[in-house]
């Protein structure tokens, strides 16, 4: 099944309302005082600009509309009081990020569309923590999605099928529901569920483990190469110099959110704050 396709008309079928009231419930970030770790607020976000990822929303980031409720994000998400703010844009070219985000910081008053939500929302948080500088942590890594429509599936096509005829069965909280009815902020919530991180790795990852052929392993190794790359993504994000009075902002796609987020909740470095606590 082509999975832009799918992912699209899975989102359509997100019920805010409901979802939202139970998503303080189904969100289970421990939190503990005085333990040295470093505080994290790991956030996943759609892409707000052009990418190249295989699902996308639509968002104009040119629209006025949309650029307040970025920037009304990006206040809320400041209350944090980061002190080192890192971004999906890979480490070699963190030069390029941080002439735009002084450019930003000179002129704030001009929209900065840099990378989409980047420029529109991590710029502000910089700008209002009064951070130096950005920290690109991305590593670029391709794979291919649509893997089981190029083979013939000898492995499990009927959990495949099963899963696509209902990919929210275990959230019978979603119903049908206007995507395009939903606020920014709505949206966000959303993205940073424990659920619906969950279904992320599912459906982006783990289900390609059920594709292959009699002899081979062909869903199992591009879902390795995807593992791989959020592996690498954490290894950046622990090159960076951090001390336990530091507290880190990582706003990123939300399957690479969901990946980090089960790589810090085991982590004797790290502590994840509730992300949902900065969204309301």
């Amino acid at each position: 099944m082509n999975k832009i396709i799918l992912i699209l008309s899975i989102l359509s079928l997100i019920n805010c309302s409901d979802l939202i009231s139970q998503i303080d419930e189904n969100t289970t970030q421990k939190t503990s005082v005085n333990n040295g770790k470093i505080k994290v607020l790991n956030f996943g976000t759609f892409h707000m600009g052009s990418t190249t990822d295989a699902n996308s929303i639509p968002f104009d980031i040119n629209d006025k509309k949309n650029q307040a409720d970025a920037k009304a994000i990006a206040k809320l998400i400041a209350e944090f009081e980061p002190t080192i703010i890192c971004v999906e844009v890979p480490r070699e070219k963190n030069e390029e990020l941080n002439k735009e985000y002084q450019k930003y910081l000179v002129n704030p008053s001009k929209v900065s569309t840099y990378s989409g939500e980047i420029g529109l929302v991590a710029f502000e948080v910089g700008r209002i923590s009064k951070v130096a500088r950005l920290e690109g942590i991305d590593y670029e890594m391709s794979y291919n999605y649509n893997i089981g429509s190029e083979i013939v599936n000898s492995i499990d096509s009927t959990t495949l099928k099963k899963f696509y005829a209902n990919p929210f069965v275990s959230m019978p909280e979603l119903s049908t529901v206007n995507p395009a009815t939903l606020s920014l902020l709505e949206k966000l919530k959303i993205n940073n569920s424990q659920k619906y991180l969950d279904f992320l790795i599912t459906i982006n990852a783990d289900l390609l483990t059920h594709i292959g052929t009699e002899k081979g392993y062909e869903g199992a190794d591009e879902a390795a190469k995807f593992y791989k790359r959020n592996l690498r993504i954490y290894s950046n994000l622990n090159r960076i110099h951090a001390t336990k009075d530091d507290r880190i902002f990582i706003l990123s796609g939300g399957s690479h959110a969901a990946f980090l987020k089960e790589f810090m909740e085991r982590s004797p470095k790290y502590e994840l704050v509730n992300t949902l606590n900065y969204l309301k």
